[in-house]
């Protein structure tokens, strides 16, 4: 969240409703019964987020790391993970909401910044050696989606928001390996199996 410090700004300057009644209307019990019974909501939030993680770091991390070990794992995994969203190409295609090049445009940026996500995703798996940070993570980004820095640029507020955007990338950088000490997390289950393969990596396990 801490990265996402400007869109939250952003998100807040241009909500209609002032802070504390926004929190009353996420916090209702009947929104959070409206979003349980809506497929889309339950898809982005819970499954996806819960599936691609456990399918892309909590099996294929492990399956990778011994071959290539922990560091050239980290980015090699993420690339199955952008691919596996390819399939928007054809849903678009499919129904021509865009010209073919824009599409294929599209798809590009969108592998991108998967891949990163997806890198992010599996430093923060093997250094708390728990899944449920990547999926809380995953499922906080698709509900955020890409940051309108375009939209920030033309903000009337532009000033503070760019601040809280420069801000919260700062914070993120500073705060990445603190909070991931492997010491906060206890026993950290890849690193354990790549030592008992007789292969430690220890910038990412310590």
């Amino acid at each position: 969240m801490i990265l996402f410090l400007g869109p939250l700004m952003q998100l807040s300057m241009d909500c209609p409703c002032d802070l504390a009644d926004g929190l009353k209307v996420v916090l209702a019990p009947r929104s959070w019964a409206r979003c349980l019974t809506d497929m889309r909501w339950l898809r982005n939030q819970v499954i996806a987020p819960l599936t691609e993680e456990l399918v892309f770091r909590a099996c294929m991390l492990p399956m990778l790391a011994p071959c290539t070990g922990l560091g050239p794992a980290v980015f090699t995994c993420p690339l199955f993970f952008g691919v596996a969203h390819f399939h928007h190409i054809f849903e678009q295609l499919r129904f021509r909401q865009s010209s073919v090049g824009s599409i294929f445009l599209s798809a590009a940026f969108q592998f991108s910044y998967t891949a990163v996500f997806g890198a992010y995703t599996a430093f923060l798996f093997i250094r708390t050696g728990h899944l449920i940070g990547p999926v809380l993570c995953h499922s906080f980004c698709n509900y955020m989606g890409f940051p309108a820095v375009c939209a920030a640029l033309e903000h009337p507020q532009r000033r503070p928001l760019l601040a809280g955007y420069a801000l919260g990338v700062g914070l993120f950088l500073l705060l990445l390996q603190p909070l991931t000490d492997p010491k906060l997390y206890g026993s950290l289950p890849l690193c354990v199996l790549l030592e008992r393969a007789g292969d430690s990596e220890a910038p990412l396990c310590s």
